[in-house]
């Protein structure tokens, strides 16, 4: 972890423990200036926090030399093609016309760190911004994001996940109602939410419901005489939520033509369209997955043709965002769970290297047009300049969310856990 970000960190974290020491030590002389600096502390560097989050996950790991960082005629470009970007001098693999035109609202980290180099563990670590622990499940970052903001005056899950993989994003110890909602290709309505028979049917199967739950509460502690039990509650959220014009978000086949196309005509594609129209309606977190980057063999060929589903998509999310206003406060997260190796196997492939990779970042707060790091281009060094390790990121993206990244929360083990353990990399907010 680079000293500047450390002491950045150190100082994020006076200025909040002065200002909440002042208030513990019942100091009623505070000034209305002193009160503003209390709860300028406790905002973003933006002083405007993202309310929402997209997160884009190129899973089985997409080869930063053949997207965002290449280095093209040297021994580790392995014959990739480059086109400039809307940032001077800073070039993106060929395939990526669509988003290198959008990055004067992008930033592009290109020295990503994480110590994981497991598929299922660096998903888990991207996620939650901690490493597996066998004790223990972390939230992911979207869960994290619903549990700690206010809630929204939504009827659909606001925790969404599009194309998940074998590894979805969950509520850990926070609890499995923040567990991210699983959809899949949203090309028509979801399936299986809306009632089997008629209005009346269900209605009758609601009473007899009712009737067995206060068998269950009669007798019970007082409490259960005069709350609803966490199942009804259940119930009752289920039931809004597929009576709910709200689901229409979902369909992306309600969207004009147009619109649709600009995206392109893939599941991802579609996936993230649905992301924009959640976010519309005010869903706080969706994940969208593009899996196949996993590249052990024909690395070239197989990374071109996923470049090509990710660039339509992509930069038509950013431009939209931003025409309806809503990229001020939506971040957008770019990546997989770590790189491909600069050396090129027998099979033409490359294989996984967590050491250095790339993360493109937007909106809630982010700078555009920068760029952040470097990393070798004769691939013989591991360690990639200003190194941005994973935690750190999460750190960031809470930061902008409005959310303490230091607060602890007890598991239900009784164990502390703050919600991130990294630092604010100011220089990709500032």
């Amino acid at each position: 972890m680079n000293a500047d970000s450390t002491c950045l960190g150190y100082d994020h974290l006076t200025r909040r423990t002065l200002m909440r020491g002042a208030g513990a030590a019942g100091l009623s002389w505070l000034t209305p200036l002193a009160d503003l600096l209390a709860v300028e502390a406790e905002k973003s560097p933006s002083g405007k926090p993202a309310k929402s989050l997209i997160l884009l996950w190129l899973g089985g790991a997409a080869s930063q030399l053949d997207t965002f960082d290449p280095h093209p005629a040297t021994k580790i470009g392995g014959g990739v093609k480059t086109i400039g970007t809307a940032i001077k001098g800073v070039q993106f693999a060929a395939g990526l016309e669509q988003t290198a035109s959008v990055m004067g609202d992008v930033s592009v980290i290109r020295s990503m760190v994480s110590r994981e180099g497991d598929h299922e563990r660096a998903f888990y670590n991207i996620k939650t911004g901690y490493r597996p622990d066998p004790t223990l499940i972390h939230p992911s970052i979207g869960a994290v994001l619903c549990h700690e903001l206010p809630e929204t005056p939504v009827e659909i899950p606001t925790h969404v996940s599009i194309l998940p993989n074998q590894w979805p994003a969950r509520g850990g110890y926070l609890g499995a109602k923040f567990d991210a909602f699983q959809v899949y290709d949203p090309r028509g309505s979801i399936p299986d939410v809306r009632a089997r028979v008629a209005d009346e049917r269900m209605e009758k199967r609601l009473e007899s419901l009712e009737v067995v739950e206060r068998a269950f509460a009669a007798g019970r502690a007082a409490s259960l005489d005069t709350q609803k039990t966490l199942h009804r509650l259940s119930i009752e959220r289920a039931r809004r939520m597929m009576t709910s014009e709200q689901l229409k978000a979902f369909d992306v086949s309600l969207a004009p033509a147009a619109e649709r196309n600009a995206y392109g005509d893939t599941p991802f594609g579609r996936g993230c369209l649905a992301a924009l129209r959640l976010i519309q309606t005010g869903v706080r977190c969706v994940e969208v997955t593009l899996s196949g980057w996993d590249t052990h063999a024909n690395n070239l060929e197989g990374q071109a043709a996923q470049v090509k589903i990710l660039d339509a998509a992509y930069a038509s999310l950013i431009r939209d965002l931003k025409r309806h206003g809503l990229l001020e406060s939506t971040i957008v997260l770019c990546g997989g769970e770590f790189g491909r190796t600069p050396k090129i196997n027998a099979l033409e492939g490359r294989d996984h290297w967590p050491h250095a990779f790339s993360m493109l970042v937007a909106g809630g707060g982010f700078a555009g047009g920068r760029v952040m790091g470097a990393t070798d281009p004769q691939g013989e060094k591991k360690e990639p300049e200003k190194p941005v390790y994973v935690e750190d990121l999460h750190a960031t993206v809470l930061d902008l969310l409005g959310i303490d990244y230091l607060k602890e929360m007890m598991t239900p083990i009784g164990r502390p856990m703050a919600l991130s353990k990294g630092d604010v990399v100011q220089e990709l907010t500032s």
